[in-house]
């Protein structure tokens, strides 16, 4: 038995969101401020959870360690941080456990361990989305730098993916752990049909076949013989010429019978 669909997507899904919350945890983008207040125009702040950098439109120097002016002391940094770190930890813990349970090695699954796996995964992805929306909600509230033009960072968006794509794999996971559908939920083929069509086929009546072999006679099974059937014949010129009687007193010519 090949490894099911569910499992495969659910064990694909893991890893790539995975590498995305990663990528959205360290990298200090999380909002961008734009003509920030006090500094040339071009001038942007890029702020994570972890860090704050400095870049400029005319060069492509980076400075980080920046003075956060109580941005990394505010409560949804602190919860971010704590949330994503767990989210990453709890996707490789839940990984660790699906993986025995898919057993792609094997004919069949551990349907119970992979299950368990795909719930520590949904809850990974749960942890990540819940302070990226938290963030995204309070964006321009947070306290920090001041700027004109404050917008998302792209680890937002890498982080509501990879958040998403552990949901989904989570999920998927997860609902193998019970039979539904007459098993079609774990890729496996009904059998009841095929079950009850075997049940109520008659069974096949034998036929008795005579035997054909007979011995073999010479003899043959015509009931005349070969001078019976020259006397039956009906064409008079067919038959024999030795029976017949001829006058001799008549001394004709042969072409007196023409006159």
């Amino acid at each position: 038995m090949r490894t099911p669909g569910i499992l495969i997507f659910g064990m694909v899904l893991a890893p790539c969101g995975w590498v995305l919350d990663l990528t959205s945890t360290v990298a200090p983008n999380w909002r961008t401020i734009n003509s920030v207040d006090g500094a040339s125009p071009d001038v942007i702040l890029n702020q994570g959870i972890w860090d704050i950098c400095r870049t400029s439109t005319t060069s492509r120097e980076v400075l980080c360690n920046q003075p956060s002016n109580g941005y990394l002391e505010e409560q949804i940094i602190t919860v971010a941080q704590g949330m994503m770190v767990a989210s990453l930890i709890v996707t490789l813990i839940g990984i660790a456990v699906a993986t025995p349970g898919v057993r792609c090695w094997t004919d069949r699954p551990n349907w119970t361990i992979a299950g368990l796996g795909g719930l520590l995964i949904f809850c990974s992805g749960v942890l990540t989305i819940i302070p990226i929306a938290w963030y995204t909600h309070i964006l321009t509230n947070i306290t920090g730098a001041q700027g004109t033009d404050i917008r998302v960072g792209y680890c937002i968006i890498l982080g509501y993916i990879g958040g998403i794509l552990e949901v989904l794999g989570g999920f998927v996971m997860f609902i193998g752990i019970c039979r539904c559908c007459g098993g079609r939920n774990r890729g496996e083929k009904p059998q009841k049909n095929a079950a009850k069509t075997t049940r109520n086929r008659s069974p096949l009546r034998r036929i008795t076949v005579p035997s054909v072999t007979r011995s073999v006679s010479r003899a043959s099974s015509v009931p005349y013989s070969k001078d019976s059937l020259d006397d039956e014949i009906d064409f008079p010129r067919a038959k024999s010429q030795g029976n017949r009687s001829v006058n001799s007193s008549y001394s004709g010519r042969p072409y007196d019978a023409d006159l």
